[in-house]
């Protein structure tokens, strides 16, 4: 863990600390895991393997999962990914989910969705996982060389003697903390991955900065309306704000614009032009209320989303906004003008 004292402006009888402690990965007790094995291995593991596998097996199909099993799918492995749900990467736009399977399918990797692991043996040097359909209870048996067991993080805040200190935890062990970052023990703050809220370095940097702004008395604050994450793939994904189905169960009226990087010239250029830029905004103002990319440079591109959102801009605002040509921004663009019109060149 890591504490930075901070001295309090209106005391100076004590430091304040605020703890940005880490997280660690999510133990799934049917498969321990032993890196040093080189068989069942974490995401630490699968970054320390010497050798390419012939076949692994990537237990969840979250965002790490998919990221190694990306990365070892491009450097030759036969990887199969195993998830409980009937989807991939859950809590993300579902079209997107869908379309991002459709191109991991493409490029050589398996999936097996509602399925539950049963348990982990390894045999002469390869690694039997025991799985079992969620729908049917049917069983069945993948032999890999490698099982990457990848379910998620979870706080690092065991064994550190908060409790002793008065500092409360709610059921998933993270700090509870107020709108401040404050704790329940009145000098000690908590921000990052300790706390609610995704597990992402640059949410972690934006409430380090807010909370500090705050002792320093300061208006510190974060807008968690407005956290892009990225999924490191090939292609990548990025989204922010709502997705459809969080606006359909919410009952709010939105426009939704799509635009294929297939019609955009740079991505043609380049030969990448799988996947699109999805625009959500409110039906009755036009203020976005999200976006989702899947293609190149998602990671990069996500950030005027991101800017857009943060002033209230409406998807005609950026519709209007000239773009340079050639260059993949103007999908993001013309999945304005889709938005609250028709594009030009779809």
């Amino acid at each position: 863990p890591y504490a930075n004292p901070c001295p309090h402006p209106n005391s100076n009888s004590h430091p304040n600390l605020s703890h940005a402690l880490a997280s660690q990965v999510t133990p799934l007790p049917p498969v321990p895991v032993d890196n040093a094995g080189k068989k069942i291995v974490d995401s630490t593991g699968a970054l320390d393997l010497t050798e390419v596998p012939e076949k692994m097996t990537v237990i969840g199909g979250g965002v790490i999962g998919l990221e190694m099993g990306s990365v070892w799918r491009r450097l030759g492995s036969e990887v199969t990914v195993v998830e409980f749900l009937d989807r991939l990467i859950p809590g993300t736009d579902s079209e997107v989910a869908k379309k991002f399977q459709t191109i991991c399918k493409k490029q050589g990797m398996k999936f097996k969705l509602g399925t539950k692991v049963m348990g982990a043996e390894v045999k002469d040097g390869k690694v039997h996982l025991a799985v079992e359909n969620v729908k049917k209870g049917t069983a069945d048996e993948i032999v890999s060389d490698v099982c990457l067991v990848s379910i998620g993080r979870r706080p690092f805040t065991q064994g550190l003697g908060l409790e002793d200190v008065g500092i409360e935890t709610d059921r998933l062990g993270r700090v509870v903390v107020d709108s401040h970052f404050q704790t329940k023990v009145p000098s000690i703050w908590a921000i990052g991955d300790a706390i609610d809220g995704p597990m992402l370095a640059h949410k972690a940097e934006e409430e380090g900065i807010a909370c500090v702004e705050s002792l320093a008395g300061f208006a510190g604050h974060v807008n968690y309306d407005a956290i892009p994450g990225v999924i490191y793939t090939f292609p990548e994904v990025a989204t922010v704000g709502k997705s459809e189905d969080e606006l359909k169960e919410e009952g709010t009226e939105y426009n939704v614009g799509n635009f294929p990087f297939s019609a955009n010239s740079r991505a043609r250029a380049v030969d990448q032009s799988d996947g699109f830029v999805k625009i959500l905004s409110c039906k009755t103002t036009d203020r976005i209320l999200g976006c989702h990319i899947i293609g190149p440079n998602a990671g990069e591109m996500i950030a005027e989303a991101v800017l857009g959102m943060e002033y209230g801009a409406s998807s005609e605002d950026i519709a209007r906004t000239c773009h340079a040509h050639p260059t993949l921004s103007e999908a993001f663009k013309e999945a304005c003008m889709a938005t609250y019109d028709q594009p030009i060149h779809f």
